[in-house]
């Protein structure tokens, strides 16, 4: 494809100037394309790799699109969206409403606000990707299994104790294993074929979660992975997958989306019999 001038002199906007060139695109560019104009909101604050995955396509056909365009790159494609972002909402009409409200997101934005921004941005992500078959299947494991057993470490450690907490508030029998002590190791080694084995993991990992997964599958008992990577070791040994989103531009993970799915885990279980746990919860605030 010919490269096209620097987009100096386009039509009105950046979607109508990717409108206009629309058939000139290859396959993957026009997924590019379609979503910048679909959800040009987005677009304006999202890196490449971000976007590139929203449209599924790799990053590198984001900058080839950018250029196809005339820019020089993405950050330059991102300015041409931020000033028709900035021209819409300057163009519409001052209501009260709820459909006229301020953006979420300053398109200027500071490191606290690109950090929210990215956690909003897990959220929903997470939401998008994952099936109501599989939560309605991690639901049902946790609410019928015997036993269930929690193993996650350093990081991990804090959300495998809480997601104890919240099933231990319904009188469900949770352990956790966050660290390889003698007592950990000990609830290792009474897994049977009715434990439910949950392993959280964030990239790589721990040795002792991937230990309790492979002794939960060598011994017959159910598997639970939530994990931020499809192609964790915990996820290829788990029977039943969830993942989270944790990108973020910071100097550690973000685990927003992580905290939100078990807590809507620990929910779901509620609400398969929302009367009788709200009394247990009742009883036990009044304690």
């Amino acid at each position: 494809m010919k490269r096209s001038a620097t987009p100096t002199t386009t039509p009105e906007s950046l979607s109508t100037y990717i409108q206009a060139r629309f058939d000139e695109f290859s396959r993957s560019q026009k997924d590019v394309g379609q979503y910048i104009v679909d959800h040009l909101d987005e677009v304006a604050f999202q890196t490449a790799e971000e976007l590139a995955r929203r449209a599924s396509t790799s990053s590198s056909t984001v900058v080839r699109f950018s250029q196809a365009l005339g820019f020089e790159g993405y950050p330059e494609l991102q300015q041409s969206a931020r000033e028709e972002y900035r021209r819409r909402h300057a163009k519409a009409p001052v209501s009260n409403g709820p459909s006229h409200a301020a953006p979420l997101f300053s398109l200027d934005q500071n490191e606290f606000e690109t950090m929210l921004a990215a956690d909003h941005l897990n959220v929903e992500d997470t939401a998008r990707k994952v099936s109501r078959s599989e939560i309605e299947a991690a639901v049902e494991a946790i609410a019928t299994t015997p036993r269930l057993l929690v193993a996650g470490t350093d990081q991990m450690a804090f959300f495998a104790s809480y997601l104890r907490h919240l099933l231990m508030l319904l009188d469900l029998r949770a352990e956790i294993v966050a660290s390889p002590s003698q007592e950990a190791l000990g609830r290792l080694s009474r897994i049977d074929d009715e434990t439910l084995v949950i392993g959280l993991s964030a990239g790589r990992p721990h040795p002792l979660v991937v230990r309790a997964m492979k002794l939960a599958r060598h011994r017959k008992a159910r598997t639970m992975a939530i994990t931020d990577a499809t192609l964790s070791e915990v996820a290829k040994l788990a029977q039943i997958r969830l993942y989270y989103s944790s990108n973020s531009p910071a100097y550690v993970r973000s685990h927003t989306a992580l905290l939100s799915m078990v807590q809507a885990l620990a929910y779901g279980v509620y609400a398969r019999d929302a009367d009788d746990y709200a009394d247990r919860i009742k009883a036990f605030k009044l304690k």
